[in-house]
């Protein structure tokens, strides 16, 4: 597995950071899974998140672990085309399926390009993922 997906899967929940016109906006986000070698995250294209992305691109993501130690991700998110990847993503996260279908022209799957890790402690040098 991609190690900044098992990152932010370990940490359960993390933050999405986007730009809103000159404002920042960040939102927690819980599914992020690794479909043909692309780290990928899920959303509506009815959510001023996904209309944020589409105008700027480029975002970060951060959360925390149990242990303490936490992750910071950035990257750019790009659509990805097709019914296939979506209906992939849903049977990784089952329980989405009770908001988004593959196909249902409300759901999207994008791509985490030009993607950084590093993860974070108080009692050691950060990590490079």
């Amino acid at each position: 597995m991609n190690k900044i997906v098992e990152a932010l899967k370990n940490a359960g929940v993390f933050f999405l950071a986007t730009i809103d016109g000159e404002q920042s906006r960040v939102r927690p986000f819980g599914a992020v899974e690794e479909i043909d070698g692309k780290i990928c995250l899920i959303t509506s294209n009815k959510k001023d998140v996904f209309k944020q992305i589409m105008a700027h691109p480029c975002v970060e993501m951060s959360g925390m672990n149990k242990d303490g130690s936490w992750i910071r991700v950035s990257g750019k998110l790009v659509r990805l085309e097709g019914d296939a990847v979506a209906a992939k993503f849903l049977d990784l996260e089952p329980d989405l399926k009770r908001m988004y279908s593959a196909g249902d022209g409300n759901v999207e799957i994008l791509e985490l390009t030009q993607a950084k890790g590093t993860l974070y402690s108080f009692t050691g040098a950060p990590q490079a993922l």
